[in-house]
């Protein structure tokens, strides 16, 4: 999934408006584009962490929800995370359930100690699953299963530890309540 990947562009209403070579986005002038986050719980109620692969060009080396990606061209976020998440995580695709999108209008704009930019229109999913994490090592680094009180205080004592985009979505009650069991998944 590395070689020829395309991002979707967008105006500030999130209206696709072209695209762009992967690798040629995330610049310190990265364009407005298409994403997504999603939250994966097991059986237990556990959320599994990640940390990114350490040659990641944005935040590398950083603890962050359990994956991320880009829209492809004509490709809804829905259909991105089925398509992205078994792959990062390296679970079948039908094992990755309950997928729920809680903050569809998610979008955050941060600048890593390079200089470099993400921005982002990111609706933020959770689903869960069964099987075994096996994750992609190009993009994971390391994984753990948390409970979601502890990384919600956690964010909250050392946001420096995490993602700037997961901080700020922890914020959220929607995804605070899904995460806990508050909310209807």
């Amino acid at each position: 999934m590395h070689a020829e990947e395309l991002v979707v562009l967008a105006d500030a209403e999130g209206n696709p408006t072209g695209t762009a070579l992967k690798a040629t986005v995330h610049t310190t002038n990265t364009p407005l584009h298409l994403a997504f986050s999603c939250y994966v719980l097991n059986s237990e109620g556990q959320l599994l962490l990640t940390r990114r692969a350490l040659d990641k060009k944005t935040w590398p080396g950083v603890w962050t929800n359990s994956a991320c990606g880009h829209l492809a061209p004509e490709e809804s976020p829905a259909e991105a995370v089925a398509r992205r998440v078994p792959f990062e995580l390296g679970i079948p695709s039908d094992t990755l359930v309950d997928v729920t999108c809680v903050l569809p209008n998610f979008r955050y704009k941060a600048v890593d100690a390079n200089g470099i930019v993400e921005w982002e229109i990111c609706p933020v999913f959770i689903a869960r699953t069964s099987a075994r994490v096996q994750p992609e090592p190009e993009e994971v680094a390391e994984l753990e299963w948390v409970a979601p009180d502890q990384l919600i205080k956690a964010a909250e004592a050392t946001p420096f530890a995490f993602s700037p985009w997961m901080v700020e979505q922890l914020q959220h009650q929607q995804l605070r309540s899904a995460l806990l069991g508050n909310g209807d998944l």
